[in-house]
């Protein structure tokens, strides 16, 4: 199982405590666990990616062990400790402004 970390608005939205848990099929990359995620919660469609092109939305950010992965490769390969359950994927709301 994933673990899964949302923001507070989120959770609201999800119905959804802080942490989910997930199950991906195969292996588990941005992609894949986004997929799970909105299949499991249908309210989060559209509100970290875009529902036509599924690009991660502006001030959405993802990280994991410590590592910020928004600019990675949706495809790639979400660390081992985050694919055992270990350590949870964090879907955080970036903040703007200077």
């Amino acid at each position: 199982m994933i673990r899964v970390m949302l923001p507070a608005h989120l959770r609201t939205l999800a119905h959804a405590g802080g942490e989910v848990q997930i199950a991906v099929e195969g292996q588990a990359t941005q992609r894949s666990v986004l997929d799970a995620l909105e299949a499991r919660y249908p309210a989060l469609r559209g509100t970290l990616r875009d529902q036509v092109t599924q690009q991660r939305r502006p001030f959405v950010r993802f990280f994991a062990c410590e590592q910020d992965l928004s600019h990675e490769s949706p495809d790639a390969p979400l660390p081992d400790a985050v694919a055992s359950g270990a350590e949870p994927f964090l879907v955080i709301g970036a903040i703007a402004g200077g």
